[in-house]
């Protein structure tokens, strides 16, 4: 009873921001520290029975702590070389194989210090368990909400289209950028179905080993799938999302454009998107395309990591204050 009315302040600050604005980050913390209280409502209520529940719940709680401390590394460490072999030895799909092996870096931790006791190893191995466990608590706050902000808002009613660019191979338009190009034909043409007349932005540079454009062989993908030329808004310096977004609602501004945009881009990526939009202060909302299955661990990795990025600050303060008060009362 007390976690589950302890719940309620977290979900409401949860609700509230989600209305006021779906692209906040800490509406995925609000979500986060609601289901904290929730679940921890759910194994006091289990310690005090002496029923099926309690038995239910404890083997639950041993399978969610083997999945974690066994199962998922090494289901992360096999994407991390299906990754490599798939995609090429780059940093960014070194991700999960990383993440798999700090896992068990962090349970080798706690096995350790289960057998050599002692305050300093106490404290060593405290801290390093809280800091994870704060790593962990963001990832799959993040992850969560992401899910539930690529499923609600708005899908119609768009005046413009921006597909933001990924990388190319040569000139030519790999699945991952196909799929952002699909889904924003799809947008664009049940919104001409519906009797409107939108606008679809192409975003993205040329990089070093590309020889045209991102957003040239975009607009050629739409070209020949019979989307007029003269709707066809080119942005051809964008290297970043962020420049992806600001130099597309430039574009549109110069045209006079004043409408609601939609951004499209992949799913792992959509609420990232959405944060830089919201600080860009662009009325645009962002919607997923389909990712292949193997690319989403490592895809999601990255996504985290960059969302850290923006508040550093906050995140190594919390981190060292929660080591503080454990030194402290470990210490003492």
């Amino acid at each position: 009873m007390i976690f589950g009315i302890a719940a309620i302040v977290p979900a409401l600050f949860f609700t509230i921001g989600v209305i006021r604005d779906r692209r906040r980050i800490g509406n995925a913390v609000w979500l986060g520290v609601t289901l904290v209280f929730l679940l921890l409502g759910l194994l006091f209520r289990a310690s005090m029975s002496e029923g099926a529940l309690a038995v239910v719940v404890e083997y639950a709680f041993v399978a969610v702590l083997l999945g974690l401390g066994f199962v998922l590394p090494i289901a992360l460490i096999a994407n991390g070389v299906l990754m490599l072999r798939r995609e090429g030895f780059r940093p960014a799909n070194l991700l999960s194989l990383l993440a798999g092996l700090a896992i068990f870096g962090v349970v080798f931790a706690f096995g350790f210090a289960t057998a050599h006791t002692g305050p300093v190893v106490d404290a060593a191995i405290g801290s390093l368990l809280i800091v994870a466990a704060y790593v962990a608590f963001l990832f799959v706050s993040l992850l969560l909400y992401s899910i539930v902000y690529g499923s609600i808002g708005r899908r119609t009613g768009f005046d413009a289209v921006v597909v933001l660019g990924a990388g190319l191979i040569g000139d030519r338009v790999p699945p991952l950028l196909a799929g952002r190009l699909d889904r924003g034909l799809h947008l664009y043409r049940r919104e001409v179905g519906a009797g409107r007349a939108p606008l679809m932005v192409v975003s993205g540079g040329q990089g070093p080993d590309e020889k045209v454009s991102e957003a040239a062989a975009m607009r050629d993908y739409l070209l020949r799938r019979e989307v007029p030329d003269e709707v066809i808004v080119l942005e051809d310096r964008a290297t970043t999302t962020e420049e992806n977004l600001r130099y597309s609602a430039n574009l549109l501004a110069e045209r006079g454009w004043t409408g609601r945009a939609v951004a499209v881009t992949n799913n792992f990526h959509v609420f990232r998107a959405a944060v830089l939009a919201r600080r860009l202060r662009l009325r645009m909302q962002i919607i997923g395309a389909p990712t292949a299955w193997y690319f989403l661990p490592s895809a999601f990795l990255r996504e985290f990591a960059a969302l850290l990025t923006h508040n550093p600050i906050a995140h190594t303060v919390t981190c060292g204050l929660l080591v503080a008060v454990h030194l402290v009362l470990n210490l003492a």
